[in-house]
């Protein structure tokens, strides 16, 4: 199979997988590498960009040769989405961000009007934006149309678990878009994984799903 193309690089695995909520680095590292991701996504307003520790979670991940996907987890606006990811590509030498711009703290969901505003103004910048988005299918045609390299509707609310609960949208998304569709947010079990890829999806990102399981490790292999 071809590889998953992210901006100018392929990667082999199509599964990102996120750093956060687990018990300890060691835990983390082993789940990462039982997964065979290549991608782990962090999220820069929760880590200190200060610390050059040789504990650092940046040079860890990079020690172990993973592709750091910096996120803008935490923001709320526009502005601060923009500050947060251009402080990612000043502070790890990267050019691809995943944004996400949240709408409450309740549900997590992205407010658009914002993340169509980020989106614009961070690919007018020369980043590759990989933008955390509604599964709404003009939603995606329009970030598609704004330039960023892929597209990543959520499957359900984020930590919920409930695994993809609008597979009609992803499929219409999927039909209706050139670019790379990832499904992220809400997938909670291997099967999950798979009905996004019987959907045509080009790549699946998870966090909670392996971070919080009951074994971390069994659950990333």
């Amino acid at each position: 199979m071809e590889g998953l193309q992210i901006g100018n690089k392929v990667y082999q695995s199509r599964l990102l997988i996120g750093t956060s909520g687990y018990p300890n680095f060691d835990v983390m590292l082993r789940a990462l590498e039982a997964s065979g991701a290549e991608i782990a996504t962090v999220a820069i307003r929760r880590v200190k960009l200060s610390d050059t520790s040789g504990e650092n979670l940046f040079n860890i991940l990079r020690q172990k040769g993973y592709m750091i996907l910096p996120n803008t987890a935490g923001c709320y606006t526009a502005k601060d989405a923009v500050l947060t990811a251009h402080l990612a590509r000043e502070a790890l030498e990267t050019d691809v961000v995943k944004l996400e711009v949240i709408g409450d703290d309740q549900t997590l969901f992205p407010d658009v009007e914002q993340l169509l505003s980020a989106a614009a103004t961070l690919i007018k910048d020369g980043l590759t934006v990989l933008p955390y988005c509604n599964d709404d299918p003009i939603i995606c045609k329009k970030l598609e149309d704004l330039g960023c390299a892929a597209v990543m509707p959520l499957g359900a609310p984020i930590g919920s678990g409930m695994g993809i609960r609008n597979p009609y949208n992803i499929q219409i998304i999927r039909d209706i878009v050139s670019v790379p569709v990832i499904v992220d947010a809400g997938v909670g079990t291997a099967s999950d994984v798979s009905v996004a890829m019987e959907l045509g999806c080009d790549g699946v990102l998870l966090n909670t799903a392996v971070a919080k399981a009951r074994q971390p490790v069994l659950m990333a292999e």
